[in-house]
């Protein structure tokens, strides 16, 4: 299993594929935000980072231009970052609140962090075609995640690519649950359940759409179904 995770995140490092967010990750780190230009970008996809046994998954929309794509890991460096891990470690899948580098001590237990788009994009909006040519990366993350027993989207963009994912994984159809926080979509027995979140950005933090305990209540609900006995969730 870690080799096949190390051959996909070299696979994911390497990739060129969208012309379009490959010349616009490049430029940000060549020209730097002042607040860090004495710092070297990382200016490349962004693999994901976590357990390789974690039985939750998380799936952000892409890196943000001076968060990931400066750091180099997903979900650090940025406002986001902040707010996520603050709430991962309050729920124990965090070994600290803070995620700033990629050489801050974070570690996660049981949970494993990634992304439907790897590469930063411009004004953080992917094109449907950008999308699509990073998809199998996740696919491919789903099928070494053979402990996974939840997968929680983080925005619309990331459950819309969780569910076209799921489907083509699990071979099942395509989820028909709208995006809405704390939606859940059952793909059948013995199989993982979606979940929904708004997405963590200062855009919802900072007017309330999604607050701290939302985020952490969300967790501990799908903590507590595994301490549980499984019980079908109803999916409308």
């Amino acid at each position: 299993m870690v080799d096949g995770f190390s051959q996909l995140r070299e696979e994911i490092v390497a990739c060129r594929l969208c012309p379009r967010l490959v010349r616009y990750r490049e430029q940000v780190a060549r020209e730097r935000k002042r607040e860090f230009r004495d710092e070297e970008y990382w200016g490349r996809p962004v693999p994901g980072f976590g357990d390789p046994n974690g039985r939750l998954v998380l799936v952000g929309l892409a890196p943000a231009a001076h968060g990931s794509n400066r750091t180099g890991r997903v979900f650090t460096g940025d406002r986001s970052a902040q707010f996520l891990v603050r709430a991962l470690h309050a729920t124990g899948f965090a070994n600290q609140p803070t995620s700033r580098t990629r050489s801050d001590g974070l570690r996660y237990r049981d949970v494993y962090v990634t992304a439907a788009v790897r590469c930063a994009p411009p004004g953080n909006h992917p094109r449907p075609e950008e999308r699509a040519a990073c998809l199998p990366f996740l696919r491919r993350e789903m099928r070494l995640l053979t402990e996974a027993r939840a997968y929680l989207a983080l925005g619309g963009f990331a459950w819309d690519a969780l569910r076209d994912s799921a489907a083509v994984h699990y071979g099942v159809a395509r989820p028909d649950m709208p995006f809405r926080h704390g939606a859940v979509a059952v793909l059948g027995p013995n199989r993982p359940l979606l979940w929904a979140s708004y997405h963590p950005s200062p855009q919802n933090t900072n007017t309330g759409k999604l607050t701290f305990d939302m985020l952490a209540d969300l967790l501990r609900r799908i903590q507590a179904l595994w301490a549980a006995p499984r019980a079908p969730i109803a999916s409308a």
